[in-house]
């Protein structure tokens, strides 16, 4: 049996056994798809052939409609640092709560908020708050060019910036919708390459937008060397340089710019820093933040119901004056790394095709080609394998670790919480490692 033909069957037994342990998952989505396209209002967590539905959650752990429970390292693509039930947040809130629901007035607890943020990052003296990282960045960007008057958005292939800012110069299945601004995608990790591409239009460009770790793009941290000369590059044009934090701000508490010494003269913030409720925020220089400044002529209107609501002020405030401290960020990643490292070790030293990208708590499964000198020596066989796409063999890993209890996303993104210890970590590790090698066995005759 060929290496395909295997890997096909493999395929199939494994969504049949995931149809036979969902059933109430499966009938809660048929229903759903009466009211909302597709059974869902968020497209992430769409799962082929049909997504699981979760009943609730506490600590770590996630319950289906099935009454399966799952160990999640998952944590809400990045944005459930905190798993599920924080007992710090969870009091803040209802202090909250008591003090009321919407206010329709600035707080104290509002410019708290932003103090804090201001004092983590090096590039934010102003922020202003909004209600999602896909907010912060259409802010971030439109600012941008109303400060340079220019015209042009350089942005890399990818790169996400959220639900309308995604899959620049990507395949991928199906259409996506986009902000209309005028785009120049440019190869990330490529400064020559980004260079040459920006360089008849350098008296165009108003914004650079780049993450300093491809989120959905995979988990690729942007080399320091890169990222310097995207500063400097800006600085020589005159553009402005956004970094977006929304996923690598967990890294410390001044996200990755303040790890690589790297100021940009933006910063977009999202996910986590609302302590679970909706967030996103923006930020930078004064003489560009200024621009929303009320008290002066001409200003520029930037309004939201929600940007400062009570119970998304406090629990951030809270999140940060009480979790999000350097001692908890730092232990957090340092797990993520040695994870990173024990698996890449093992597949490197037993010749498993499967590797782990990314930096500290964020981290992202992928499928390394055979090469003729694979234990498979027939080139035939492996010319079949690397035909697979990634996205199917992510597919089989995925299942199997449903089957094992432990919780990723389909595409194979990892993300650490703080309810996670160091026997969870090392049961997922191993849980990972069996898996790989029973898929590896396909792979070997």
């Amino acid at each position: 049996m060929s290496i395909a033909t295997k890997y096909t069957k493999a395929l199939k037994e494994a969504k049949d056994l995931y149809f036979e342990n969902n059933e109430n998952s499966f009938k809660s989505w048929k229903e759903a798809n009466y009211y909302l396209p597709g059974g869902g209002t968020r497209s992430s967590l769409f799962v082929k052939p049909f997504p699981i539905f979760i009943k609730n959650g506490k600590g770590k752990e996630i319950f289906d409609l099935d009454e399966h429970k799952y160990i999640d390292f998952l944590s809400d693509f990045t944005s459930g640092i905190y798993g599920k039930s924080n007992s710090i947040l969870k009091n803040s809130i209802l202090n909250a709560l008591d003090n009321g629901l919407q206010l329709g007035g600035h707080t104290q607890t509002e410019f708290l908020l932003a103090k804090e943020l201001c004092s983590r990052f090096p590039s934010i003296e102003l922020i202003r708050f909004a209600n999602s990282g896909t907010e912060a960045n259409i802010l971030s960007i439109s600012i941008g060019l109303e400060y340079t008057k220019r015209k042009k958005v350089v942005v890399f292939k990818g790169g996400y910036h959220g639900s309308v800012l995604s899959h620049f110069g990507e395949d991928h299945e199906g259409g996506d919708l986009k902000v209309p601004y005028d785009f120049l995608i440019c190869p990330y990790n490529d400064i020559n390459g980004t260079k040459q591409k920006i360089e008849q239009y350098k008296n165009e460009i108003g914004v650079i937008l780049v993450e300093p770790m491809l989120g959905a793009g995979g988990c690729y941290p942007g080399t320091p060397e890169f990222l310097q000369s995207l500063r400097d590059l800006a600085t020589e044009i005159g553009s402005i340089l956004i970094f977006d934090e929304v996923q690598t701000a967990r890294l410390s508490i001044g996200g990755r710019q303040k790890i690589l010494g790297i100021t940009p003269d933006m910063t977009t913030l999202g996910k986590f820093f609302g302590g679970g409720f909706a967030f996103g925020a923006f930020g930078g220089k004064k003489e560009i933040m200024s621009l929303f400044d009320s008290r002066n002529p001409g200003s520029i209107a930037h309004g939201g119901t929600f940007n400062n609501s009570p119970l998304t002020m406090i629990s951030g405030l809270t999140a940060i004056q009480e979790i999000l401290t350097e001692e908890n960020l730092n232990n957090l990643n340092k797990l993520g790394d040695e994870f990173r490292e024990n698996l890449n070790n093992f597949t490197l030293i037993n010749n498993i095709p499967f590797k782990i990208t990314g930096l500290g708590s964020i981290n992202q499964i992928h499928f390394n080609k055979l090469n003729s000198d694979s234990e498979s020596n027939n080139e035939n066989e492996i010319s079949n394998l690397n035909s697979i796409k990634e996205k199917d063999l992510l597919d089989l890993i995925y299942f199997k670790l449903l089957e094992k209890g432990f919780w990723i996303s389909q595409r194979g993104l990892i993300s650490f919480n703080f309810e996670l210890n160091k026997n969870d970590i090392k049961n997922f590790e191993n849980a990972l490692l069996e898996s790989f090698i029973q898929i590896n066995e396909l792979f070997i005759k």
